[in-house]
């Protein structure tokens, strides 16, 4: 029996290089594999937490994330892609889930407690946002994943998800499936920093190279990246524990030889910023490639991504609905099934 995989992506805007290195390049490398069962969703609901005056912003990137995911090799004959909104049992999975919670549990995750200050909620945190964890346990519950890969920000976010489905089976008996994360084995494809040097990259920073930009801004962003400061002159040593550059480097170069000849000689002195740069920019590129190509096929023919949603809903709420019918009966909420 194959185990189960579920991921998604907020669509509040289109993904980037950290989207791709921290989760969708390894999704794609297990759904190769032929071992998973695997369902990929636009997390429209999650997005509306913090967006809710701003919806249009939801609606112009729901299809936009399903795209870039089919862009990078995802197969929808492989892969069940589906829209979070279109599958109501998980806003009813989550009001059930949401009594299971402490407010002051969900107000200590690391997560959540760092999204709150990037976007200065303070006390006026919407409660949707607050309870996203509950959200995503509705999400990966659902389908009984058993898998869920992610960066390593949301690791606190999975770790509330297991309680969640502890505390749901120590009251009711047992019926969830708890789910373990999946992190990248590259460190530095964890977190990729911003192109700035700020600590996460990040659509609200505007410190993204995006799966979606073309080569002419991918080279702009490229060769304006921080690096390290202290290396003036091309004789300086440098620094490349904390350099944006060499952390891009060690997250998608290919060559590892030459990537660690660079960073030595980088680290000894004698090599200038421009020409890591140049050499970021080529192994960016061959990645983005043939990304881009793919996605062009997407934009022209919207009615197939239309599609492939729409039927990819469609079963995932199938299977969503078992695992409802299965909560409502161990809670006690099924009466007037005779």
């Amino acid at each position: 029996m194959k185990e189960i995989v579920v991921t998604g992506d907020r669509p509040t805007g289109k993904l980037h290089l950290g989207h791709y290195v921290g989760s969708l390049r390894k999704r794609v490398e297990m759904m190769e594999s032929g071992k998973y069962e695997m369902y990929v969703f636009s997390a429209d609901m999650q997005g509306l937490t913090d967006n809710a005056k701003n919806t249009d912003k939801i609606k112009e990137n729901v299809f936009e994330v399903i795209k870039d995911n089919l862009s990078v090799g995802i197969d929808p004959e492989r892969v069940t892609l589906f829209v979070q909104s279109g599958v109501p049992e998980l806003t009813e999975l989550t009001t059930y889930y949401l009594n299971l919670v402490t407010l002051s549990r969900l107000k200590r995750n690391p997560t959540i407690k760092e999204e709150i200050k990037l976007r200065g909620f303070e006390e006026s945190v919407p409660v949707g946002f607050l309870t996203y964890p509950i959200s995503q346990a509705a999400d990966i519950t659902a389908f009984n994943a058993t898998l869920v890969p992610v960066g390593e920000d949301q690791i606190p976010i999975l770790e509330q998800v297991c309680e969640i489905v502890d505390t749901f089976n120590k009251t009711y008996g047992e019926t969830l499936v708890r789910p373990k994360y999946v992190l990248p084995e590259n460190k530095n494809s964890r977190r990729l920093p911003g192109i700035d040097g700020k600590a996460k990259m990040s659509k609200s920073m505007n410190n993204c190279i995006y799966l979606s930009d073309d080569t002419e801004t991918v080279r702009k962003k490229v060769m304006s990246m921080y690096t390290d400061p202290n290396h003036i002159k091309v004789t300086d040593p440098g620094n490349t524990e904390n350099n944006p550059v060499f952390i891009y480097l060690d997250a998608f170069c290919k060559d590892r030889e030459k990537y660690e000849s660079l960073k030595n000689q980088y680290e000894k002195g004698g090599l200038g910023d421009k020409v890591v740069k140049e050499y970021l920019f080529e192994v960016i590129e061959e990645t983005l490639k043939p990304i881009r190509e793919k996605r062009k096929y997407y934009d022209a023919h919207p009615e197939i991504v239309e599609e492939i949603v729409k039927e990819g809903t469609k079963k995932a709420r199938t299977k969503a609905q078992e695992t409802l019918q299965k909560v409502r009966e161990k809670i006690g909420v099924e009466y007037f099934n005779n």
